[in-house]
């Protein structure tokens, strides 16, 4: 098993853990800073309350002036409106209001500013002459507002950046592991090339002789020949965009069946179904859809430890798409592992490579245009594959 792709789902878990770990720093940090800035602009509000109780209750003299300028001009950030017990507006600082507007307007604004304020901070109490009070509402200044929200902000900005760098690197890999897939397939299909034609001339050597004449054997050899011409254009056609016909598609699985039986257990019996009439076609390549339909059997066999049924079923999905579902009754696959099976490098033989299943996926969603899924598995009972494809 190729370890990046079977540790891959592993990699996101802990790289999701990290990003959570580190928002939830930025966060905290942040609220931490938050807090102190709030309690800094409440104590400055406090201020402002006490020098306007002190200018009532003080004598008038140079304190006087030195409260007025140093305390109550001093506050540039903090929205403060001064009421008195009717919440009629008696004065306000750091109110942004429109310019050149009435009063009735600017009161009207003023009372909308204090309904927030109320949401935020309780009023504080000013005494005001004989039994009355005034009351001080006030909120956040603009700078805590934005740092209140800066985290969530920076954290969205990352999330769009780190989305994007994740489609990238998706997207490079997958053109890479298209160039792999690719030359390995030409690769394949030249090697095969110099020692079939070799095969070829042998065949109608042996074919011509008359000691081999009515030989099973020799019939037997030109299929496998014949098979292998097929194998050669099958890895000739991955990277290339494969010519799609319309194919009698109950036909084609059975004739795909038919060359199995022959060259697998014995004690595995195959049975090809189909809900609709036999002439119904599909868009497929047939050596293309063949080694599908070879791979996915082939593991069911091993998965059944050469012994058991494989059903194969043919059903229509709606008016545009054909089904074929493969059903085994071997193992089955544990729900822990259905998202990997068809991942390249994953499988469970001691000598697989694990290339089947994620060949035969590439070939039905790249070069088919269609679906290859796991459609339901039971461990203990058996897997059912489903290919949706195009009518």
């Amino acid at each position: 098993m190729i370890p990046i792709y079977s540790q891959k789902n592993r990699i996101k878990f802990i790289v999701v853990i990290i990003a959570l770990i580190i928002g939830a720093a930025t966060i905290t940090y942040t609220n931490i800073l938050v807090n102190k800035l709030a309690e800094r602009e409440q104590e400055l509000v406090q201020l402002y309350a006490k020098g306007l109780r002190y200018m009532i209750s003080a004598p008038s003299d140079d304190n006087i002036v030195f409260i007025e300028e140093e305390i109550l001009s001093s506050n540039h950030t903090v929205p403060v409106i001064l009421t008195d017990d009717k919440e009629n507006i008696l004065d306000s600082k750091n109110i942004n209001l429109p310019e050149n507007i009435s009063e009735e307007r600017k009161n009207e604004l003023l009372q909308h500013e204090i309904e927030k304020m109320k949401g935020q901070h309780t009023p504080i109490v000013v005494p005001w002459g004989e039994g009355s009070e005034n009351y001080v509402f006030y909120k956040d200044s603009a700078l805590l507002a934005q740092l209140r929200y800066y985290p969530y902000v920076q954290l969205l900005v990352i999330a769009c950046f780190a989305s994007m760098a994740y489609f990238a690197f998706s997207y490079s890999r997958r053109a890479e592991q298209n160039r792999v897939w690719v030359g390995l397939a030409k690769e394949t299909a030249h090697q095969l090339g110099t020692p079939l034609s070799s095969l070829m001339a042998w065949y109608e050597y042996i074919k011509a002789s008359p000691k081999f004449e009515r030989e099973p054997i020799v019939e037997e050899l030109g299929k496998d020949i014949r098979r292998l011409e097929i194998i050669t254009e099958r890895f000739s056609n991955i990277g290339s965009v494969p010519l799609l016909r319309d194919e009698n598609i109950l036909q084609v699985t059975q004739n795909a069946i038919n060359y199995l039986q022959n060259r697998i257990s014995k004690k595995v019996d195959f049975s090809v179904s189909s809900s609709f009439s036999p002439d119904i076609t599909a868009k497929v390549n047939v050596p293309l859809f063949d080694w599908v339909i070879e791979n996915i059997c082939k593991n069911a066999v091993d998965a059944m430890e050469g012994k058991g049924s494989i059903t194969l079923q043919l059903l229509l999905l709606g008016k545009s798409s054909i089904a074929l579902d493969i059903t085994d009754t071997g193992k089955g696959i544990p729900k822990s592992k259905m998202a990997s099976v068809f991942l390249p490098g994953f499988t469970t033989k001691k000598r697989g490579w694990g290339l089947g299943l994620a060949l035969a996926k590439r070939i039905i969603d790249n070069y088919h245009d269609g679906k290859l899924y796991v459609k339901w598995s039971e461990v203990g009972k058996g897997t059912t594959f489903r290919i949706v494809l195009n009518r």
